[in-house]
């Protein structure tokens, strides 16, 4: 009987096949989440060139210094992120959630940068 995988191992797995399918580049950029126990972090990068064009987390002081949940400082890192990316002219992204399951933070995390005015 086969064992299962531990939780960051599927994930790395889950991040792996998704990395297959999608990609940014400068003009479309990819917008990677990560996600851990208590922040949340993302950031806008160009595959092509390999340079993280902007980022943005719940660890900024603007977002730390709102006493809010996890889920709702998700949402504000989503809102900052397309606020950076509206200011070096990014209009659209790939979203890439990084091996987690759309739902929870990172379903608030891509309804914040939707609401910011990203496009994905």
């Amino acid at each position: 009987m086969a064992k299962t995988a531990p939780k960051a191992v599927r994930r790395k797995n889950l991040h792996k096949r998704v990395r297959t399918k999608i990609s940014g580049t400068s003009t479309v950029p990819r917008m990677n989440v990560y996600r851990s126990n208590k922040e949340i972090y993302v950031q806008l990068i160009d595959d092509e060139n390999g340079h993280t064009l902007v980022s943005a987390n719940s660890r900024q002081k603007d977002i730390a210094a709102q006493n809010v949940n996890k889920t709702e400082a998700a949402a504000l890192v989503g809102k900052a992120i397309a606020a950076q990316a509206k200011e070096i002219g990014i209009e659209s992204v790939v979203f890439d959630r990084g091996g987690f399951l759309y739902h929870g933070r990172i379903k608030a995390l891509a309804e914040g940068a939707r609401e910011g005015g990203l496009n994905f």
